[in-house]
């Protein structure tokens, strides 16, 4: 058998004799701090990653600092999956802290490696690591989704019906299975060694296997650390005291002095730790860097949008979609326009100048314009009409009111603020202006039925200053947040004065 042990260490002991039956019915509710403070430690995580990705393809080396915060996230997040449901095999409350904690029964160690492939970085994590994630699947459970799209539903994965089952003996029994501990253990190093594989942590491609039991191979309480190689040096070491009389000849030899193993680091805060306040500065950084790239690319989408999507008028323009009526006008809802200050001019800043287009697909001339509402529901009161109140996928939903035939040609029933008829396509725009306005689509001779593509569209003057400041404002932020995440992950001081 193999004695080489992966540079991903994940350590558990089961408390049996500390167990309460029926805990773990409720520590889905005293883990809830935990989940809460991890969502954001996992934000972290994703933005720290992508750094150390671009660091490893062009210096081959993970940063120290995010390295040991990366595998902090992991193994807070395998502490307390030991806790709930990943493993119900303690009851002691998981600490808060990424830090290593020898007197929790769960561990995790990834190995520093002093060198990474800088072309694997662009690959393990999604293509090589694929062969992993069907398994790992396996393991968590994978989602599912029924064709009703109202209905959803998912897998429970092969981990937590081990646990549930763990969990109903121990609650008749007051044991936990020793046999379901040891292959739960397994299925969780296996999940923890790809978690780190694709987090880009280690070169060493995770082996298909399940190491069962508490102790991961290599690293269980028989492994000597370079602690315990120099505490044993160290005993074995001539002692520079008197020497007492050579002892006769006969003498047995005496026994080697035992070796002990290195004592954990203590607990209590020291250079380089992973205290609250850089905690939350790492996080208050990945946050802001986050919110960043994505103020950075609402305003690049925009700026494509302002330059390539506007039609040879300057306008930028819905998809068309087709309306529909049975009886003598379609329209549209009514849209209020709010005037605002002197200095805001609302309708007037933010859409600018206004057009809708009309192709009809009836023969004859089709009739478009836009009027007050009120003047239009006078107009068509008593006349059969259908109003969009829906649109999907090119398709206006419309609502038909009953009634008779128009008794007055849409052209001169009212003072349209805006109105074209005739045949083929129509187009009408109209300097935005506060008030209450509907759109009207009709047979210029007042026929039925009404059938036509019509989009809208606007200039929308205030575009330029969204994009400014989406651009601007995410640029601050994001050397904001870099500047907080090159504080926060600073190298520290190893020997304090």
């Amino acid at each position: 058998m193999s004695t080489h042990s992966y540079p991903v260490r994940v350590d558990a002991t089961l408390q049996e004799d500390r167990l309460s039956r029926w805990l773990w019915l409720v520590k889905w509710l005293l883990a809830i701090p935990h989940f809460l403070v991890l969502a954001l430690l996992w934000v972290a995580f994703v933005v720290l990653s992508v750094i150390a990705l671009v660091s490893i393809l062009f210096t081959g080396r993970y940063p120290r600092a995010i390295f040991d915060f990366n595998v902090g996230v992991l193994r807070w997040s395998w502490r307390v999956t030991y806790y709930a449901y990943g493993g119900l095999a303690t009851d002691q409350y998981p600490p808060f802290t990424l830090d290593e904690r020898p007197d929790y029964p769960a561990h995790l160690e990834v190995e520093y490696p002093d060198h990474l492939s800088r072309g694997l970085v662009l690959v393990k994590w999604w293509l090589l690591a694929l062969p992993h994630y069907l398994v790992v699947a396996l393991f968590l459970g994978a989602g599912w989704a029924a064709t009703d799209s109202t209905q959803r539903g998912g897998t429970p994965g092969l981990i937590t019906v081990l646990v549930l089952v763990a969990a109903v003996v121990l609650l008749f029994t007051g044991r936990y299975p020793r046999s379901i501990f040891d292959l739960v253990l397994g299925l969780n190093r296996w999940v923890l060694r790809v978690a780190a594989y694709a987090a880009l942590m280690t070169d060493e491609y995770p082996p298909f296997r399940l190491d069962l039991g508490g102790d991961d191979p290599g690293s269980g309480p028989g492994a000597l650390t370079m602690g315990s190689t120099l505490a044993a040096a160290s005993a074995s070491a001539p002692s520079s005291a008197p020497s007492s009389a050579p002892a006769p000849a006969w003498a047995p030899a005496p026994a080697p002095a035992p070796v002990e193993l290195a004592k954990p680091a203590p607990s209590g805060r020291g250079p380089g730790r992973w205290g609250a306040g850089r905690i939350i500065a790492v996080i208050v950084g990945s946050v802001l860097v986050l919110t960043s790239l994505g103020l950075l690319g609402a305003g690049a989408v925009l700026r494509g949008a302002d330059s390539f999507a506007r039609d040879a008028d300057g306008f930028l323009m819905s998809e068309p979609v087709t309306v529909t009526s049975t009886g003598y006008a379609a329209t549209s809802q009514s849209v209020d326009l709010w005037k605002g200050t002197v200095d805001l001019a609302l309708p007037e800043r933010w859409l600018g100048t206004l057009k809708v287009r009309v192709d009809t697909q009836r023969p004859g001339d089709v009739f478009v314009g836009i009027g007050r509402t009120t003047a239009v529901e006078t107009y068509l009161t008593g006349v059969a009409h259908s109003q969009v109140v829906d649109v999907q996928s090119g398709d206006a939903t419309m609502q038909a009111t009953a009634g008779g035939a128009p008794t007055v040609a849409p052209n001169g029933a009212l003072r349209w603020v805006a109105a074209e008829q005739g045949p083929g396509r129509q187009t009408i725009s109209w300097p935005a202006t506060s008030g209450r306005w509907t759109v009207v689509v009709m047979n210029a001779d007042g026929s039925t039925p009404v059938a036509a593509d019509v989009s809208v569209g606007a200039t929308v003057p205030v575009l330029d200053d969204v994009i400014v400041g989406l651009l601007v404002s995410g640029l601050v932020m994001l050397l904001l947040g870099a500047g907080v995440l090159v504080v926060a992950l600073r190298p520290r001081n190893p020997h304090p004065v």
